[in-house]
């Protein structure tokens, strides 16, 4: 008989201390490229933490979510176990340095003084940060950790996941829809305002 590769159901997983050291090596690289005026690495920085950020955001709303939702209970409850404390802390993370590092560039860049109508094009990454933002810190990373803390219970509440989760899916479509609509907006700053 093989054994299980996925952890028991009830298992505690926490945080691992390399997962916020690697978070902080990040926002350290971010403060220093803000720090030291380098434009190429502060660009380097936007972009990679904004194509992790949205990669990530779309991996998991429309394929790891759909498969998520067919598998049985357990199988579900053992992968949240395991995925939620990594994504606890590398989402925020990423949010934070995509929007910081995104505002020093622009402000470096002169586009927070352009004149109308790029400005509109500023204006929408900004309006598009903000919510992405806004729902990532204020709605989906405590529904991620009320639903692993009641996944983590002997006895969970179905009802009560069933509730949080139906919020997180409408706002995991919102983001996946900001998430194509900043890719846009950037590009738009790549081809030239």
């Amino acid at each position: 008989m093989a054994e299980s590769v996925l952890p028991p159901p009830a298992a505690a997983v926490s945080v691992r201390p390399a997962y916020v050291a690697a978070a902080i090596l990040a926002l350290a690289t971010m403060v220093a490229a803000i720090a030291i005026d380098n434009i190429w690495l502060l660009n380097f920085v936007h972009v990679m933490a904004g194509v992790l950020w949205t990669g990530i955001d779309l991996f998991l709303g429309f394929v790891l979510g759909p498969i998520l939702r067919r598998m049985s209970f357990d199988t579900r409850r053992a992968i949240t176990a395991a995925l939620i404390p990594r994504t606890m802390i590398l989402m925020p993370t990423l949010a934070i340095i995509t929007g910081t590092a995104g505002w020093f560039l622009a402000k470096r860049m002169g586009y927070l003084e352009l004149g109308y109508p790029e400005f509109y094009w500023v204006a929408a990454a900004l309006v598009i940060i903000t919510i992405l933002t806004v729902q990532g810190l204020g709605i989906l990373t405590p529904t991620n950790i009320l639903v692993f803390l009641e996944m983590q219970k002997p006895n969970p509440d179905g009802e009560k996941i069933g509730r949080w989760m139906k919020t997180y899916v409408r706002v995991v479509a919102i983001q996946g829809l900001m998430q194509i609509a900043i890719i846009v907006v950037m590009a738009r700053f790549g081809a030239g305002l």
